[in-house]
């Protein structure tokens, strides 16, 4: 029994500094120089027994290439929204910050030459599932990582960050009638920003229950996920880093009837 309760889930932050970490080529003690921490610390993260802090997170974002940076970064609470405005609002900077050009982000690569002209874009159905209440989904921290099964087209008007929008398939019942079992789900990533998404759709990740459909409410000071199904119990978001939106569901396609 004593081996059972101390038997851990890795993380999936901590295979992401292990896989940064090789990519990179170099040893854990020249990780923690470049980091500026202990190399018994780096030893930790990649054993899921020790989280970062938010400023080891933009650290690790800052030695990752384009397509690793988001990911850590979106751990340390970076919005990509907020993040962009920042750029836009900033002329100079005395340090450059290397950020992955919004245009080649995943859905973007698959969308043609000028998404704006065109009448449909590529989006990316991605290589995971998104669970509903009393299901557990994939254990993702973000979509931006998730590699794609196939393309498929969708009208440009119906994704306002073409950039940032992808597909992924759901399963469960709690959002039914609205978003029955096996739907496939538009989602932006790029809307994450809690106090504009009260009373939409979102995709909400979690260590526990990996990613999870529900529509946020908020009652008074009080955060909720709530089911379209109200046979299922809501879940409340307490001030914990446990749970944490990664997209806001724009539209979905149901299989016919």
């Amino acid at each position: 029994m004593k081996k059972k309760s101390k038997t851990r889930v890795r993380q999936e932050w901590a295979g992401q500094i292990t896989a940064l970490r090789e990519r990179l080529d170099i040893n854990q003690a020249e990780l923690a120089r470049r980091v500026q921490c202990s190399a018994m610390t780096i030893s930790r993260w990649e054993r899921g027994l020790l989280q970062p802090s938010a400023e080891h997170f933009v650290q690790l974002g800052n030695l990752g290439d384009k397509s690793e940076a988001w990911a850590f970064w979106e751990k340390a609470g970076i919005q990509p929204a907020k993040m962009v405005e920042a750029l836009n609002a900033t002329a100079r900077r005395s340090r450059k910050l290397e950020t992955p050009p919004l245009e080649r982000a995943r859905a973007g690569a698959a969308a043609t030459a000028h998404p704006e002209t065109a009448d449909l874009i590529g989006l990316p159905l991605l290589n995971a599932v998104v669970g509903a209440h009393g299901v557990r989904g994939d254990r993702r921290s973000s979509l931006q990582t998730i590699a794609s099964t196939k393309i498929i087209g969708a009208a440009a008007p119906w994704c306002p960050n073409p950039a940032y929008t992808s597909l992924i398939r759901v399963k469960g019942h709690s959002m039914e009638p609205l978003i029955r079992d096996n739907d496939i789900l538009a989602v932006d990533s790029f809307q994450t920003d809690r106090s504009e998404l009260y009373g939409k759709i979102v995709i909400v990740s979690s260590d526990k229950s990996g990613l999870i459909v529900s529509r946020l409410r908020r009652y008074e000071n009080l955060d909720m996920l709530e089911a379209e199904n109200r046979q299922y119990e809501p879940v409340v978001l307490y001030k914990t880093r446990d749970w944490r939106i990664v997209a806001r569901v724009l539209w979905w396609i149901s299989k016919a009837p």
